[in-house]
């Protein structure tokens, strides 16, 4: 919210429906990752780190993943590639200063890379970025010669559209049922398991944390849990694994405007 627009500041109501992830969502969510004895990734804004350090150092201490998730969580989009070099330095710096540990992975927020975008991830010696949407399975993102590990996403495995509403900010005001999300994030997750892709699920401590939300995602733990053919761990382990595969780099291009 405050990286559209900072004047959110000013509405208490809100800013608590957002402070609701650290302060209530993420404890409720490093108990239930406890019980079912799996580390997982959490992509943390630089700012959240620095007004809320306790609550990061916690997940770290957990056994989790800490990535990068921007500074305030601003839109990249349109961003030159300087305006974004100094988000990613500031969000890391802060990153590294409350954990001790400088993140390897990114995701952009909401999802929004610029074609410049991998080689500025690379340069700062990143493992791989987790942003974009156009393969089943984790790859190698060509770079130049180099290459970023790719670990693909979807909106469809994104509690924001099922569940966010913040008024005069997000959202229509229609608020799914956390057992059709539940039903959804199954089916999607029997195919991709089908397909042997990688199974990304988003989400935002402030929205699947609440009680009922979390009560229906430790059930689609508990059914992921349950095949033996399944691996689930963070995803830096998955980014090394696929490292270590020796895959050749793959290019997404960009439109050419004068085919348009």
């Amino acid at each position: 919210m405050l990286a559209v627009d900072h004047g959110h500041a000013n509405r208490m109501s809100a800013i608590s429906h957002q402070a609701y992830g650290p302060l209530t969502g993420v404890p409720r969510i490093l108990k239930m990752l406890a019980r079912h004895e799996i580390t997982s990734t959490f992509f943390v804004p630089g700012y959240t780190a620095l007004r809320y350090p306790d609550v990061i150092r916690s997940i770290l201490a957990e056994g989790h993943e800490i990535a990068h998730h921007g500074y305030l969580h601003e839109a990249m989009a349109g961003l030159s590639a300087d305006e974004e070099a100094a988000i990613l330095d500031r969000g890391s710096a802060v990153l590294e200063k409350v954990t001790g540990v400088r993140p390897v992975g990114y995701r952009a927020p909401m999802w929004e890379l610029n074609w410049h975008s991998p080689k500025l991830l690379y340069d700062r010696g990143f493992l791989y970025d987790s942003s974009l949407m156009d393969a089943d399975h984790p790859y190698e993102l060509a770079v130049g010669t180099n290459s970023l590990v790719e670990i693909p996403i979807q909106w469809a495995l994104d509690d924001w559209e099922q569940y966010c509403f913040v008024p005069d900010f997000s959202g229509t005001g229609l608020i799914e049922s956390p057992v059709k999300v539940a039903e959804m994030w199954r089916l999607e997750f029997d195919g991709l398991r089908a397909a042997g892709g990688c199974f990304v699920l988003t989400n935002h401590p402030f929205l699947s944390g609440r009680p009922s939300r979390a009560a229906a995602l430790e059930g689609l733990i508990d059914y992921v849990c349950s095949h033996d053919d399944v691996w689930v761990t963070h995803l830096s382990a998955i980014a090394e694994h696929v490292r270590g595969l020796g895959l050749a780099p793959r290019s997404v291009v960009r439109p050419d405007p004068t085919d348009f």
